[in-house]
């Protein structure tokens, strides 16, 4: 999974922030790797140089494979509680997102039940339909 952190001009991107960023990313999205090819950080301080509340943003695009992209932003303030809020709602997302594509066990054996009626071979079936692809016969 590669991080593309971009920040605004009133943000000093450090390789100490880049570094804290990757290490946040990287720690919450693990079990997501396989799924996330880019996730892009945008840093930015929407007050400029005042000093406000909630003023420090922080968008994350995740770009997943095989599948539209998905955003999440949080406000907070100071950058890192803008990270860490951006990290939760996103992990949160892709979480949603994904086991949304995994069958549930009911409607797998739901499934079974009707191709066991008249199908000479209902697992090879369902094998199809869950996964897109042709059995590999050996």
């Amino acid at each position: 999974m590669k991080i593309q952190l971009n920040t605004d001009v009133h943000i000093d991107g450090t390789e100490a922030l880049a570094a804290q960023v990757t290490a946040t990313l990287d720690h919450a999205l693990d079990r997501f790797s396989e799924h996330v090819t880019r996730v892009e950080v945008h840093l930015s301080d929407e007050n400029g140089g005042k000093s406000g509340q909630h003023d420090k943003r922080c968008m994350l695009e995740a770009r997943l494979e095989g599948r539209q992209p998905v955003a999440v932003t949080e406000h907070a303030a100071t950058i890192e509680q803008a990270v860490q809020g951006a990290v939760q709602k996103l992990a949160h997302l892709l979480d949603s997102t994904l086991v949304r594509q995994i069958p549930s066990l009911e409607g797998v054996l739901r499934r079974i039940a009707e191709l066991t009626n008249g199908q000479a071979d209902p697992l090879t079936q369902l094998d199809v339909e869950l996964h897109g692809s042709k059995p590999i016969l050996v």
